[in-house]
């Protein structure tokens, strides 16, 4: 039981940390609104109208996806380069054959032409 203690003391705090937060913005937050105020801010200028029933292209989501796909493979190449004279020949085999995988991969994605801007 004594080695849960710590996770039951995180788990108190953070949720006396939030119930506090919660608390002191329902105190000491604004009393009197102001009909401009409400309304939502989109880089200066007023919302358009319906402007969230319109479809989003999925190209952004795609760029995103390779996004997060080559930020990962940093991370994995970041670790592999401080151990690298640990591993030897093995571990940069390895790794040329995890590069070589994302590498097919981008060049599929090229050739499907989610890169290009339209």
């Amino acid at each position: 039981m004594q080695e849960y203690l710590g996770i039951l003391l995180l788990i108190v705090m953070a949720g006396g940390l939030g119930a506090l937060i919660l608390t002191l913005t329902s105190i000491i937050g604004p009393k009197r609104t102001n009909p401009a105020k409400e309304l939502p801010f989109e880089t200066g200028n007023l919302p358009t109208p319906g402007g969230t029933l319109q479809r989003f292209p999925v190209h952004f989501y795609l760029v995103a996806i390779l996004f997060v796909v080559f930020d990962v493979e940093i991370a994995f190449l970041y670790p592999w380069a401080v151990i690298f004279k640990k591993l030897g020949v093995f571990g940069l085999i390895e790794m040329l054959v995890f590069v070589a995988i994302l590498a097919l991969g981008l060049v599929f994605v090229i050739k499907r032409g989610v890169l290009e801007w339209k």
